[in-house]
């Protein structure tokens, strides 16, 4: 018996995503040497490229 089409594909997860998370805008601002280690809060960050 074969699946349902409904079910989707095995790799639906796998598109790129427009919009980093938390911990990842704070990864491509490491990178980029503008993050501040002393900072404490992790709100209103600075906006990021996706793709750097």
């Amino acid at each position: 018996m074969s699946r349902h089409a409904s079910y989707g594909k095995a790799n639906k997860g796998a598109k790129k995503r427009n919009v980093l998370k938390r911990f990842e805008r704070i990864d491509v601002l490491r990178k980029l040497g503008r993050w501040d280690e002393a900072r404490t809060s992790v709100k209103g960050l600075p906006k990021t490229p996706v793709t750097a």
